[in-house]
């Protein structure tokens, strides 16, 4: 039995087949290194021999040259094969005693250099020389036969072989020419091979055969020709050292189509390899989502209940490699697979995801009903550790996984849910801090530290701060990483965002500070808020020095100091923010903000906006970054993070500008009436958005719709979105719906869908937004009063009335609300 947490990642067949790619590639970039030789320091000779100039060569050659070598080793012979020299100067200079077996420094013959480059003529005419040795091996072992099925070159193949070269002969790893020529997919120089009566079935380094490379690159037209083949046909049921098949080759690696014409040559497809693996084992393991689907549609269910001696079913293993979501529940949705299944270790697919830090993997498990109480059996685990440890937490936390650990403590205690919630601040009310593992610790430490250093070696020195240099006055604002300051740096005002010394959240403060630093010191836009500097020194000290933008925030400015902002102004701040996004979206290396909300609208005392704050964005072409996680806040979230159904992309900000840009026109939050969780559910399961008042301008109207679209490809662009907002803040249409007056609400559909409306509520506070505001212009009641007379919930601090329900309790209609408004005006006239 083995130990599941001493699984090898690879099998000695993988391990090998990736040492003889790399030696492949080597051996190319030697050949390259031969076939591109320096010139410089070459001799008159070299030269005109380089040159492939006769009659030069004639006069100049004498017998003290006609030996030389360059640096690397290439004599005169090498080189008129390297450039194609004429059939006359290579019998000339064999006539004048050039060995054609010499090898260069880099081992290579003349005849591998002009097989190499596929120049049947040069090759032709060196094999006309009795001095050649056609099967003389050079570079890793390798005739010119070799080299001729690696490149593909099937007249040169057939020269070799016309002149006696070996079709069976083994290079430094045991692998024939055929080997080769089905591992790079050569068909014609398969069917050479073949009709050589190359051995099909030969063995190579681990006992591979031709058929299992072909069937593990598929290569479906090599397979057929080494399964047809007249004299000799390829055995479908082969093994190779570790008893692969070739069915788990392709399975492993992927391929439907190779995989169709196996089975229906009878390829077993329950068979096992020495770990216990069968190829829906492997295919599960490589996250290959179709592969698993046909094999169970044509083979049936015999393998989903066989364990590998790793204790592995295929649910364990797709959730071991976490590749694939889809796959995982579509393996659920099988008859007789149990979500709880142990093996016979005890472990389940829960402890496999949270053993191996697939988060996403584990959140979906907890929600299908995964009991994060059973315990893997210690004895059989090879691990001392007493039973009760050996549960799917202690396996995360072994392994340094402090999300996962928190994610698992969070959802084992569900009275805390409410109270947290789900972006709540570590130390609040409520709230849970994991306490880190060891491991994790030591991983988070280590990974800071090399973050911190390349930050420091790639940020210009003007950039670099130092934080007595910084005079810190009243905070302005805080968050989870600490809070904002305005403050002076060599006299200009500015905002100093402190990080916190020390946090063992769920985020790395470290992480998210060298993350913002490096987007911000990249960027150069009136749009975007622009970057000071950082103080670097010491972890204790970080601080991100940006311009100081007066107004404040968007958030604040709607809902906490209720001003009031025309419409012109509106579509201003929409603009500026469209341009800002825009710039971000097309720089070179593109930067996806991910948490763009009315928090992050800075607004100056001219009312027009820059885009801040920068923790959770990232390059997009970043390749080590998950785009699959939630950052952000929920409120104003695309329904393809909230869902992490998939990988996604820049038109994830465009989701959240449309919820910018109707809060912005309607002057409340989206889905006040409930928790920012909530409305994230509503908008992605439900595909609800908030209502359309007729005020909003026809444009507006049709852009929220197309920005706010489900299928996040149809989304539009940020630079298909600026023109349109420039557009209707120069038509005439703005002004008259500027000064227009009491308007009715209508719902909006997408597409075919329709989008359904929130309660009654959100409509009622569209309407008394506008008829507040229509008010207040004549009015000395302040909007704060109107609102208290109309005894609606008031929005807290953060963004949500303080009780959800009481909205759905109101009985008050539209037109009793608008008799209402109506009154306190008259009232407010005399």
């Amino acid at each position: 039995m083995g130990n599941f947490k001493s699984r090898p990642t690879v099998s000695c067949a993988d391990e090998l087949k990736k040492k003889i790619s790399e030696s492949y590639s080597l051996f190319r970039s030697r050949a390259i290194e031969d076939l591109r030789p320096n010139e410089k320091d070459w001799s008159e000779i070299q030269l005109v021999c380089g040159k492939g100039n006769y009659n030069k060569v004639v006069e100049l050659l004498t017998e003290e040259n006609v030996q030389e070598k360059t640096d690397g080793g290439l004599t005169l012979l090498h080189i008129v094969g390297v450039y194609g020299g004429s059939r006359t100067l290579i019998k000339f200079l064999l006539e004048k005693g050039l060995k054609p077996d010499t090898l260069s420094r880099r081992q290579f013959t003349a005849l591998h250099l002009a097989a190499y480059r596929g120049d049947a003529e040069c090759v032709q005419c060196l094999l006309e020389s009795t001095d050649t040795d056609v099967n003389l091996a050079g570079n890793s072992g390798l005739t010119a036969l070799h080299i001729s099925a690696m490149c593909g070159f099937q007249e040169i193949a057939e020269v070799l072989i016309d002149n006696g070269a070996k079709v069976n002969m083994q290079d430094a790893v045991n692998f024939t020419p055929l080997h080769i020529a089905c591992n790079f997919g050569n068909e014609k120089v398969v069917s050479v091979l073949i009709s050589q009566r190359a051995d099909i079935n030969a063995a190579g380094g681990v006992r591979e055969r031709p058929l299992h490379l072909a069937c593990s690159r598929g290569h479906l037209q090599v397979t057929r020709l080494l399964m047809e083949a007249p004299q000799q046909p390829a055995e479908v049921n082969v093994t190779d050292d570790e008893e692969h098949y070739p069915v788990h080759f392709c399975c492993k690696s992927g391929h439907l189509n190779v995989l169709s014409y196996l089975l229906e040559k009878k390829a077993l497809p329950h068979v096992c390899n020495i770990y216990g693996d069968t190829p829906l084992h492997l295919a599960c393991y490589s996250g290959k989502v179709e592969i698993v689907k046909h094999l169970i549609s044509v083979t049936g269910l015999e393998s989903l209940g066989k364990e590998n001696i790793f204790s592995e079913t295929p649910l364990h293993s797709a959730c071991t490699s976490g590749r694939s979501l889809e796959l995982i529940k579509y393996l659920l949705e099988l008859p007789n697979v149990n979500i709880n299944h142990q093996g016979k270790d005890g472990h389940t697919a829960l402890h496999s995801a949270c053993y191996h830090g697939h988060i996403r993997v584990v959140q979906f498990l907890l929600e299908c009903g995964a009991d994060m109480n059973l315990v893997a059996c210690a004895e059989m685990s090879g691990v001392t550790d007493k039973k009760e440890e050996q549960t799917p937490l202690m396996w995360a936390y072994e392994q340094g996984h402090d999300t996962i650990v928190t994610l698992l403590k969070h959802h084992k205690r569900p009275q805390d849910e409410s109270a947290c919630g789900d972006y709540s601040q570590p130390g609040g009310e409520g709230s849970y801090v994991s306490v880190p593992s060891p491991l994790g610790k030591l991983k988070s430490m280590t990974r800071e530290k090399i973050d911190v250093l390349q930050l420091r070696s790639a940020l210009p020195r003007y950039f670099q701060l130092q934080i007595t240099d910084l005079d810190f006055q009243e905070p302005i604002g805080s968050g989870s990483f600490g809070k904002v300051y305005k403050g002076k740096y060599l006299g200009k005002t500015v905002a100093i965002k402190r990080y916190r010394a020390s946090s063992f959240g769920c985020k790395s403060d470290v992480d998210m500070f060298c993350r913002e630093v490096a987007i911000l010191s990249k960027l150069n836009s009136p749009f975007v808020i622009s970057f000071v500097g950082a103080s670097l020194d010491d972890p204790s000290n970080f601080a991100i020095v940006t311009q100081f933008v007066a107004g404040g925030s968007l958030f604040s400015i709607l809902h906490e100091q209720k001003r009031v902002i025309d419409l012109q102004s509106k579509l201003t701040i929409a603009s500026d923010v469209a341009r800002g996004m825009a710039y971000l979206h097309n720089l070179p290396q593109p930067i996806i903000h991910r948490d763009l909300n009315s928090h992050n609208i800075l607004l100056d005392d001219n009312g027009h906006a820059v885009v801040a704050d920068f923790g959770e964005s990232r390059f997009l072409l970043s390749e080590e970054d998950n785009m699959t996680k939630q950052p952000g806040n929920l409120r104003w979230m695309a329904p393809e993070i909230f869902t992490q159904c998939t990988k996604y992309s820049i038109k994830a900000d465009v989701f959240s500008f449309s919820l910018c840009i109707w809060e912005l026109l309607s002057g409340e939050l989206p889905f006040a009436h409930l928790k920012p969780a909530a409305a994230a559910a509503e908008m992605a399961y439900h595909t609800t958005r908030p209502p359309i008042a007729v005020t909003f301008p026809k444009p507006i109207v049709a852009l929220l719709q197309s920005c706010w679209n489900a299928s996040a490809d149809d989304r539009p662009e940020f630079k298909e979105i600026v023109p349109i907002l420039e557009d209707c803040k120069q038509t005439q249409v703005v002004a008259l719906l500027n000064s227009s007056g009491v308007s009715s609400l209508k719902e909006v559909s997408e597409g075919e869908d329709s989008l359904t409306s929130p309660p009654i509520a959100g409509n009622v506070m569209a309407l008394r937004t506008h008829w507040e505001q229509e008010a207040s212009k004549n009015s000395s009641v302040p909007i704060d009063e109107l609102r208290r007379r109309l005894q609606y919930p008031q929005v807290d601090k953060n963004g949500y009335v303080s009780d959800p329900l009481s909205t759905l309790g109101i009985s008050v209609t539209i037109e009793q609300t608008k008799k209402l408004l109506e009154s306190a005006f008259n009232q407010s006239q005399t």
